[in-house]
């Protein structure tokens, strides 16, 4: 980072990895970055959005028609914002959605619209990982220059151990810091 305040739009999908995105914004901000949190429905089901604006101190983007009276596209203003994204965690149906163009939700739109560096952490059930489904759409991503951090191989919310458990925070945490030195 060369000494200005980045800004890194956080977004957080439905697994139970959420609460670890809790985690990782409060390391970002302790590394002073300016963190724009962007939830999903299904996030919301495993942590408040709350918690995320006590932890960054800014409001949280749950939705695409949050803001009374604002007429600047919400969509294109927060990748304007900010210098990269990362999704973590990164659900099959939001890695689905970014490698197909899908834009349905809040999450969705704004990174189809984002031109900025994209970071995903995938988080699933290890056979949902290794479908060819999620692996194809994986592999598409990376061809556009998504980078992927994770997933690691360890205890599973199904109470399976194997693939698919969220990286760790400290290598997320990383991965966004070197992308904003860049």
């Amino acid at each position: 980072m060369d000494g200005q305040t980045a800004t890194v739009l956080l977004g957080v999908t439905g697994g139970i990895a959420a609460y670890k995105a809790a985690d990782l914004a409060s390391k970002l901000r302790q590394k002073g970055v300016n963190v724009l949190v962007v939830m999903t429905r299904n996030a919301r089901q495993f942590v408040a959005p709350l918690t995320f604006e006590y932890i960054t101190g800014n409001p949280v983007v749950t939705g695409l028609f949050g803001k009374p009276g604002g007429h600047q596209c919400d969509h294109v203003a927060i990748g304007d914002e900010s210098a990269a994204a990362v999704v973590a965690p990164a659900t099959a149906n939001i890695i689905g959605k970014l490698a197909n163009g899908i834009a349905d939700d809040a999450l969705s739109t704004i990174l189809l619209a984002f031109d900025k560096p994209v970071i995903i952490a995938p988080a699933m059930n290890e056979r949902m990982y290794q479908s060819p489904a999620v692996q194809e759409n994986l592999r598409r991503l990376r061809e556009r220059g998504v980078r992927q951090v994770g997933p690691g191989t360890g205890w599973l919310a199904c109470g399976k151990t194997g693939i698919g458990r969220m990286a760790d925070v400290q290598e997320i945490l990383a991965e966004v810091i070197d992308v904003l030195s860049k």
